[in-house]
């Protein structure tokens, strides 16, 4: 399928793509790698056998940052060329290898190239990761991340996902170290230098270049029998492999229910997991050696907190659902991106639903899941959840919440519509029909199709080629008890023009009523009229489950805030219509007062999940708020404490071990949400806390609790707390521990400590790859913002440096030093800045930037007045009581 085929349409998705020659097919690759830990290279050799699908007397194939020192092709018994003409173009990171004499159509052909890579600092291709050994010398371990287009850089390929082939990798190494790939080992040579072994790995299932792993370095690791095949995870021995195990055991757990789940065995002889000190996102689903983050596969129960459990979680669940969805099936080409992450973030939730009912994930995913989509794709920059990809610079960038929490919500929209086991058949016969093979979007409907009887694709096919989503504005008609509903697209930047209001979204308006919800209901023009048994209660949108915010009259929200405290709304509704009247405020539809006092409303809510979005929202005010008048800021945060306090107060913050994993979750929140805009008992719990923990008493703090009490002694302390939190990231064995001393170090406001902040982001003390944390912690104020763009004009040519732009973490960086901004001013110095740089790479991130700006910047001018009214009338009643 390379190269060819259109979108069940006249629009070709091909056109324009940067892709290889279709002259050539890979069908197996034989690799070999010598890594040089004193050198920092390491030398290959790969024979790539070729299917020769036209003449060709020219072979292209990816390569970058490698020097290829010889090359040769042979068919059959003949030698066509050991001395070729090789040319190599860098805007397509192509390496072609041009011979005389042809290679005839149907023949077989091996290409055999000799070369040497860099063990680059980058977190791609095949890089070296560092960490200290409790000896304090500096230990080094060999790894890879491929995804999207870095197995380039790791040794020649044809590294495209549609073009799948088999594998069989050598490591040739020191004794000593471990040899890790995608396959379980073949055999092992001693080599005559006495130090070293050649590993030789089985043969790999056809498979895309970007899932290849390799990994050679000093590791130790725990296993596991509870599933048919062997499952290990690996860690550096400065790391305590047992902070895995709760890993480990969720990995048998979680294999073993999906193949029941998807009828169908997992294929490869083993399944290996390891935590990686330098990496550049959370994990990776490389088939058969999944690689982490640190923190998102060690646990340790005694010093990490419920959430940091529950991130661990979905983070394996996630990357195992990838060994099927993605892996086994692939998407053909990178617009398909969604199809790998949206499905993969949908199982995991799924998946800890049915492990940990307890944890109540569905109704976490209308917080987190659905919002951070929602918001993201109320900008005129977002993009659809297929978006066509053109050049290998662009894909980093899809990785975002369209790609995975926009692509979750579809695969949700459409599990509900047609019901979870018809849904789960349809991805059952999706991955029979493909296994080992390629896909588009339009597969997926197809098995969807034939397992409900339904047309899936002309409804969901919307969803995924066009961007954004709509407000459905909801008008009653007491008379003859019908609603009427009109959908238009939402911006947050509220101007929208006529020719961007084109779409007409299929909307499933799940319309929950005392007679229960109907799913079924579906609006697919402008506008339309529908029945209600009672207007005395209705709800649309239930449990949150569809892509559309909802625009209620100030009287029917008011309603809805009585049904919600007569329990007639479910949790996921509490919290979505909190959300959506917050999203709506900021978007022009309705004024910020009557948010506030929708959340003044909620005093008497109980539930976790809910109180998460009403002080989310109130934050997102806040933010917006940061560079107004001082007396409105203050006010919005006394607003905050008494929101929090009394719940604060009431549930306390002592953990027990009979506290369910909501209950912590909901303890640590109100103690840090009454504790950051001055509690004065909660701020006095902390400061006593860290006194003990100063002293030597690590117990002291609970880890639940561990980032308010550095945040709020940090905010209302000075160097001495600072010296302490500084320390405790340097000297920490905990990686939990070090992240969120890191995290908060920018929370502390003194010129000087925020200078200090500043200074250690690129001092050598933090990795690369958290580079973004100690900035996050300067967004929270003022100071803080402006340092943070500052320190990132002034290293600009460092971090370009640090962290090349077709990478995936500078776009994350530019977008934290400039979407806290809320004013024109700034949005035309960050404007001017980046004129006349090269932004590809980050141009879209540095466009959704600049968008959030123009939305607070509106959201201001509308509703300065109206605030700082409600503020003034606020404090007023707060200081007569």
């Amino acid at each position: 399928m390379h190269g060819t085929g259109v979108d069940s349409g006249a629009v070709d998705v091909t056109k324009g793509r940067q892709i290889l020659p279709a002259n050539v097919v890979p069908r197996h690759y034989d690799l070999t790698l010598e890594p040089d830990f004193e050198k920092l290279t390491y030398d290959g050799t790969v024979i790539v056998d070729l299917d020769v699908a036209e003449a060709s007397t020219s072979i292209s194939i990816n390569t970058l940052e490698l020097d290829i020192h010889s090359t040769k092709i042979t068919s059959g018994s003949q030698t066509i060329s050991s001395s070729p003409d090789v040319s190599y173009n860098e805007e397509l990171q192509t390496t072609t290898i041009s011979f005389d004499k042809e290679l005839p159509k149907g023949s077989k052909a091996h290409l055999e190239i000799k070369f040497t890579g860099q063990l680059n600092d980058k977190m791609a291709g095949f890089y070296r990761s560092t960490y200290k050994n409790k000896d304090g010398s500096q230990g080094i371990l060999a790894t890879t991340q491929m995804e999207p287009t870095d197995a380039r850089r790791a040794f020649p390929c044809f590294d495209e996902p549609a073009l799948k082939a088999e594998f069989t990798v050598t490591l040739i190494a020191d004794k000593k170290l471990t040899c890790l790939s995608n396959m379980d080992v073949a055999s092992e040579t001693d080599l005559t230098s006495g130090t070293k072994r050649a590993v030789k790995f089985n043969k790999s299932p056809p498979m895309s270049t970007y899932l290849l792993a390799f990994i050679v370095g000093e590791l130790n690791y725990i296993e596991t029998d509870k599933f048919r095949l062997p499952i290990r995870v690996y860690a550096p021995p400065h790391q305590d492999i047992e902070h895995g195990r709760f890993s480990l055991d969720l990995a048998a757990r979680t294999l073993e229910f999906y193949e029941k789940t998807f009828d169908s065995q997992y294929p490869l002889p083993k399944m290996d997991m390891v935590a990686i000190p330098d990496f550049s996102s959370g994990a990776m689903e490389n088939w058969g050696l999944i690689t982490y983050r640190v923190v998102d596969i060690l646990f340790d129960p005694k010093t990490s907190g419920a959430s940091v459990k529950q991130r661990v979680a979905e983070t394996v669940q996630h990357e195992l659902a990838h060994q099927w969805f993605g892996n086994l099936v692939t998407m053909d080409f990178w617009d398909g991106l969604w199809l790998n992450e949206g499905f993969a973030t949908w199982m995991s939730w799924y998946s800890c639903d049915k492990f940990y009912p307890e944890w109540k994930v569905w109704e976490g995913y209308v917080t987190d899941t659905l919002q951070h989509a929602l918001g993201l794709d109320s900008l005129r920059s977002s993009h659809p959840v297929e978006v066509p990809v053109r050049r290998a610079d662009e894909v980093n960038q899809i990785f975002d919440a369209i790609s995975y929490s926009k692509g979750s919500c579809v695969i949700r929209m459409v599990s509900k519509y047609l019901g979870e086991d018809v849904f789960m058949e349809g991805i059952r016969q999706y991955l029979k029909k493909h296994s080992y093979g390629n896909t588009r979007t339009d597969d997926l409907w197809d098995a969807l199709s034939k397992a409900s009887g339904k047309e899936v694709a002309e409804i969901m096919r919307i969803w995924t080629k066009h961007v954004g989503y709509p407000v459905v504005t909801v008008t009653e008609n007491e008379s003859d008890k019908t609603i009427h509903v009109k959908q238009n697209r939402l911006l947050r930047t509220a101007d929208l023009k006529p020719e961007e209001d084109t779409t007409l979204y299929p909307v499933f308006l799940g319309l929950r009523t005392k007679d229960g919800i109907d799913e079924q209901i579906l609006l697919k023009e402008r506008e339309g009229v529908f029945k209600v048994p009672d207007l005395d209660f209705f709800k649309l949108n239930a449990n949150h489950t569809n892509i559309y915010r909802t625009s209620y009259s100030p009287a029917r929200l008011e309603k809805l805030g009585e049904a919600a405290r007569d329990g007639l709304l479910s949790v996921e509704d509490r919290s979505g219509m909190v959300a959506d009247a917050a999203a709506l405020a900021a978007s022009g539809y309705q004024k910020t007062s009557g948010v506030l006092n929708l959340l003044k409303g909620f005093d008497s809510e109980t539930e976790f999940v809910v109180w998460d979005e009403i002080l989310t929202r109130l934050s997102t005010i806040q933010g917006t708020w940061m560079f107004e008048d001082q007396r409105v800021r203050d006010g919005l945060e006394s607003f905050q404490r008494d929101l929090a306090s009394e719940k604060a107060h009431r549930y306390g913050w002592e953990f027990k071990d009979s506290d369910s994993h909501l209950e912590q979750r909901f303890k640590a929140m109100l103690f840090g949400s009454a504790g950051l805009p001055g509690d004065k008992t909660i701020v006095q719990a902390a400061r006593d806390m860290f006194a003990r923990f100063s002293q030597g008493d690590k117990t002291a703090i609970h880890p639940n609790i561990r980032a308010s009490v550095f945040s709020i002694v940090l905010k209302y302390g000075g160097s001495k707390e600072y010296d302490v939190i500084l320390d405790t990231y340097r000297k920490s064995n905990n990686s939990d521990e070090r992240n969120t001393a890191l995290r908060v170090l920018g929370r502390a406001k003194d010129p000087e400590l925020i200078k200090r902040t500043v200074a250690l982001t690129l001092s050598g003390e933090v990795r690369d790859q958290d580079l973004y944390m100690p900035i996050a912690g300067l967004r929270t104020h003022p100071a803080g913002v402006e340092a943070v763009y500052n320190w990132m004009t002034e290293n600009w040519d460092e971090l370009v440096r640090r962290l090349p732009p077709e990478l995936n973490m500078l776009d994350s960086i530019v977008s934290i030093c400039t979407s806290a901004f809320s004013s024109r001013e700034d949005l035309a110095r960050i404007q001017k800045f980046f004129e006349g740089k090269n932004t590809r790479g980050f141009d879209q991130t540095l466009a959704q930037a600049c968008d959030a700006i123009r939305a607070k910047t509106a959201w201001l001018e509308r509703d300065r007045d109206d605030v700082y009214n409600w503020v003034n009338s606020y404090s007023a009643k707060s200081i007569k009581i």
